[in-house]
């Protein structure tokens, strides 16, 4: 599991089980989460090698329902190897999954980094090594519970639409359009594979860039009509057609985030939406957009994004999601 929250839901019978996890670090600590009967959990992995993280361990058997998750981007990858329930236990049916699928393509903010830094509520963020990380807390995640829906979060902190701009894997860093339609992405951590897109078709497609993408020259403050900008705007616009080629019938909704910046990015995502002229493409702006907060989006900040969008969302689909 390379990207942000790729998740597994079940549901057993039993007094114990146990989930062995494979972890491969790039940077930081890294930490798996889990849903415990409506108790959200977590455990730090192993660096590298094999952890043993125990979900339930009662005395007596009963029914439980249990979601892990990732809960960071690509600073890891980890592997789930074994689930090992108690002498007698069994899995149960499992949970429904929803109809509706959203998909996200974004960077640290879409990931759900540094969420849970609760006490820095719009301002910088403070001196971390993961451990306030937690996609389920990203907008998108919140987005899709809030409307019943499926969610794949493309997400990776650091990274920008282009190659050669943003801070994820500097000095040579990778942008999206090297990573959208791949499963592993991260060059130190193996070979990369394509994603088959025929496994996960959204109706709800979130494209959130424009942050990154200032680093490490802010050249569309600096000059909105400057052959840089210029470029950005074309190979945006490029990236909205590989994704309505992969998805003809989905909702693209364009968007920045409540994370500061200069609104010339957004000024050039109109720009690009208009000239695209696909009524299923449509710009989003927050009521706090680009002015936020200085630091990445806490709980409250997300949970903001999260209901305004899904407002949004209600509105442009046919049916409204009701």
């Amino acid at each position: 599991l390379s990207a942000t929250a790729p998740s597994v839901h079940f549901r057993f019978w039993g007094s114990r089980a146990a989930l062995t996890v494979e972890n491969r670090n790039l940077y930081w600590d890294n930490y798996v989460g889990a849903i415990v009967d409506g108790q959200q959990k977590k455990w730090l992995l192993k660096k590298k090698g094999q952890t043993e993280i125990v979900l339930v361990d009662e005395q007596e058997g009963g029914e439980h329902e249990i979601l892990v998750f990732k809960r960071q981007d690509g600073c890891h990858e980890m592997i789930f190897c074994s689930l090992e329930l108690s002498d007698g236990g069994r899995l149960l049916s499992p949970p429904v999954v929803p109809e509706r699928k959203i998909e996200v393509y974004g960077d640290s903010v879409s990931a759900g980094e540094v969420s849970e830094a609760e006490d820095y509520l719009g301002k910088e963020d403070p001196v971390h090594n993961g451990e306030y990380s937690n996609s389920w807390y990203s907008y998108g995640w919140m987005i899709a519970r809030r409307l019943n829906a499926q969610i794949h979060d493309i997400a990776q902190g650091g990274i920008a639409l282009m190659d050669k701009t943003g801070w994820f894997f500097e000095p040579n860093a990778i942008g999206m359009e090297s990573v959208w339609d791949k499963v592993h992405y991260v060059p130190e951590l193996g070979k990369s594979t394509l994603w088959n897109f025929s496994q996960y078709t959204p109706d709800v497609v979130i494209v959130a860039f424009g942050q990154n993408d200032s680093h490490p020259y802010d050249y569309m403050k600096e000059d909105f009509y400057g052959k840089r900008a210029v470029l950005w705007r074309k190979r945006y616009g490029e990236f909205l057609k590989n994704l309505r080629a992969k998805y003809p019938q989905a909702q693209i909704i364009c968007c920045t985030t409540l994370l500061c910046h200069d609104k010339a990015w957004d000024a050039s995502i109109e720009q690009v939406c208009r000239q695209l002229a696909d009524e299923r493409i449509s710009h989003y702006m927050f009521r706090r957009n680009g002015s936020g907060t200085p630091g990445h989006l806490r709980v409250k900040e997300a949970e903001e994004m999260a209901k305004e969008l899904a407002v949004y969302i209600k509105k442009i689909m046919p049916d409204g999601w009701q």
